[in-house]
């Protein structure tokens, strides 16, 4: 084969190759930004509620603080899908594990502020303030 051939060629095959990773690349869409999110917002604590129902739900106690006179009896009703527990700080009164819909009661007799936790989801704490 003789040099002008052989140039044609290659520089036909050098086009080809070209075409042929042109075609096989992909072009990618813009990356996007995601949206910004929102912080989390910082409250001040709840103000103590009267009456004698807490509610459990979305892994938190509501309200967080009750207040009742002494001699009531308090509810908590678990309205989440996981199980959850009432367990006093003072280890006063413990529930055992309450699936959706259960309940569990403490009669408060004595005067004071009493803390609890979910035994199983430490993170989630209450207050109940017994006054007279």
């Amino acid at each position: 084969m003789d040099i002008p051939v052989l140039r044609r060629h290659s520089a036909a095959m050098v086009a080809a190759c070209a075409l042929l990773l042109a075609g096989c690349s992909q072009s990618r869409p813009a990356a996007t930004t995601p949206a910004p999110t929102t912080g989390m917002s910082i409250t001040a604590p709840a103000a103590p509620v009267r009456g004698d129902q807490v509610t459990i739900d979305g892994f938190a106690f509501a309200p967080v603080t009750l207040t009742v006179p002494a001699g009531t009896t308090v509810t908590w009703t678990n309205r989440d899908e996981e199980p959850h527990t009432v367990a006093a700080s003072d280890g006063s009164f413990h529930s055992p594990g309450m699936g959706t819909g259960a309940t569990f009661t403490h009669t408060f007799s004595t005067v004071g502020t009493f803390d609890y936790v979910c035994s199983i989801h430490p993170m989630m704490r209450g207050t109940v303030v017994v006054t007279r």
